[in-house]
């Protein structure tokens, strides 16, 4: 085994061929790291911290950006690092809203999903959760600001997928806020109602707007005629 291109990893050797970060190879290995902003087709942000490893002398890394190095002994699941993962969700939870139940996430949420896996039975801190802010102006996609944990996954995509560059971060510190620039509203924008904003969305906080109550309400108005055309099957 060639050592000038191995590191070890929870105590597997495992071969650097190629890849940009720790984090690359941690998944290579099976292992599954909790992360809220890394998306390997887009640029690295680094901004939720919870891929953060342990190497051999205790220095904590953001796996996501660190390059890897021959002869590197990292640790993804010491007792220090679920105490740090824990207290960001905490944190997480304790500025975001309460209505998992009503949610249109709910059971696809991302947050939610960590949470449980890291067994967050209760948070320490108050609630600090803003009231609900909706701009519900697009006739495609609603963005509930209250809901959004600022892993910055739509901007990202918007500029580096779509070439759009419709959303972006406004406003600084505890105001901070995922919006369209000059503080339009979306459908003030050229915003094409692509979607890819709510598909890589962690939490609820970016949906497509479901219109089934409006489907339903005009099959069942006598006023209007309905026509329905089944597509066919695909072989």
């Amino acid at each position: 085994m060639d050592n000038n291109r191995y590191l070890t990893i929870d105590g597997i050797p495992v071969e650097i061929n190629g890849e940009k970060n720790l984090l690359a190879l941690i998944q290579k290995v099976g292992i599954k790291m909790p992360t809220f902003c890394y998306h390997s087709e887009l640029s690295t942000y680094g901004a939720c911290r919870m891929c953060m490893v342990e190497d051999q002398w205790g220095t904590l890394h953001a796996s996501c950006s660190t390059p890897p190095k021959p002869g590197m002994e990292i640790r993804t699941n010491t007792e220090r690092l679920r105490k740090y993962r824990k207290v960001i969700l905490e944190l997480l939870l304790a500025n975001h809203c309460r209505d998992c139940s009503t949610c249109d996430n709910n059971e696809k949420c991302k947050l939610q999903d960590i949470a449980r896996r890291f067994h967050i039975e209760g948070v320490r801190f108050p609630n600090a959760a803003s009231k609900p802010d909706v701009d519900d102006s697009s006739p495609c996609i609603t963005i509930d600001h209250h809901k959004c944990i600022l892993c910055g996954d739509c901007v990202r995509v918007c500029e580096e997928m779509q070439g759009m560059g419709i959303l972006n971060f406004a406003y600084r510190g505890s105001n901070l806020q995922v919006m369209p620039a000059f503080d339009r509203k979306l459908a003030e924008t050229k915003c094409v109602s692509c979607g890819q904003c709510a598909a890589v969305c962690t939490t609820g906080a970016i949906t497509v707007k479901n219109q089934i109550g409006e489907a339903w309400r005009a099959i069942h108005d006598p006023s209007k005629r309905v026509v329905i055309q089944i597509a066919p099957a695909v072989r």
